[in-house]
C-alpha cells in the first residue's frame, strides 16, 4: 500500500482516538490484520478501504487524489517534503513571504558555511576588527530615540569579505522584524544612504530610529502584528543591515 496512504490512515485512526482493536471489532477482523495494513505488509481490498474511510470520517476521493499526486513526484521528494509543500500552498502571501525569506537566508548560510555538523570545506580563520556598538537604539517596534550619542562600547567582528563595509553594530529592540530578527539581536550595519527597495535598513523618522524593510512609500514590518510606517519628509536612512551576530 502507498506510503502516504498508510500514513494518512494510521494518523486518522489516532486522531479519532481509536485503537487497532476498536477498528478491528467494527470491521470484524483480527487486530494484527489492521496492524499489517498500517505497516504496509498487506493491504485491504477496495470495499474495506472505503469502510475505513467511513470509520475515520475522511473523504476517499480526496485521499486517493492526494496519493496519486504524491506518486507522480515521489521520485523527487520525500513524504515529509511533500507534506511541507502542501502546507506552503495553503499559506497566504504574508506566510509565503516569511517562508521564502527564511529559505533564502538559510540557503545562503549553507552555501557559505556548509550544513551544521558537516565539514564541507576547511574552516578559515579570519582576523578580527573593532566596530562601534549601540546596544539599544534600533527599534523593531514602536520607535526608539535616534542615535545621537557616543557608542556604548566597541565589539569585535570577523574581518570577512562580506563584513568589509560594516561600519557599526546596533541592538534590536522589539519583535516587529520577526522571524528574521529577534529582540536582542546584534545587527551589523553599513553606514550608507544608498539602499534599495526590499533591503532591510536602519531608518530615522521624527527623531526615532527603526530597523525595517524599505518599501516604496513606507517602512515594512515583517511581523504583521505591527503596522508599517509611512515615509515622510523627516525620513532618513542611517544604514543598510548586512547581517547579524
Amino acid at each position: 500500500m502507498n506510503e502516504l496512504l498508510i500514513t494518512r490512515l494510521r494518523n486518522a485512526r489516532i486522531e479519532n482516538n481509536m485503537k487497532q482493536q476498536d477498528v478491528a471489532d467494527i470491521l470484524g477482523i483480527k487486530p494484527n490484520t489492521l496492524s499489517n495494513w498500517e505497516k504496509g505488509r498487506t493491504e485491504p481490498d477496495i470495499d474495506t478501504f472505503v469502510k475505513l474511510c467511513d470509520i475515520y470520517q475522511i473523504d476517499c476521493s480526496s485521499l486517493l487524489e492526494d496519493v496519486y499526486a504524491f506518486k507522480r513526484v515521489k521520485s523527487d521528494i520525500s513524504l515529509s517534503e511533500y507534506e511541507s509543500i502542501k502546507k506552503y500552498r495553503s499559506l497566504d502571501d504574508h506566510g509565503k513571504e516569511l517562508v521564502n525569506f527564511t529559505l533564502n537566508k538559510e540557503t545562503e548560510r549553507i552555501e557559505k558555511y556548509g550544513k551544521l555538523g558537516e565539514v564541507s570545506h576547511p574552516v578559515t580563520s579570519f582576523p578580527m576588527r573593532l566596530i562601534s556598538y549601540y546596544f539599544k537604539n534600533a527599534s523593531a517596534g514602536t520607535g526608539q530615540l535616534v542615535i545621537d550619542n557616543l557608542p556604548d562600547k566597541d565589539i569585535e567582528i570577523p574581518d570577512k569579505p562580506e563584513y568589509r563595509n560594516v561600519s557599526y553594530a546596533i541592538g534590536v529592540n522589539g519583535s516587529s522584524m520577526e522571524p528574521a530578527f529577534q529582540d536582542g539581536d546584534i545587527l551589523l550595519v553599513e553606514a550608507t544612504q544608498e539602499i534599495e527597495v526590499g533591503d532591510i535598513g536602519i531608518f530615522q523618522i521624527n527623531n526615532e530610529c527603526f530597523v525595517k524593510k524599505l518599501g516604496e512609500k513606507e517602512l515594512i514590518s515583517l511581523n504583521k502584528d505591527y503596522k508599517n510606517i509611512p515615509l515622510d519628509e523627516t525620513a532618513a536612512t542611517l544604514g543598510k543591515v548586512i547581517g547579524k551576530l
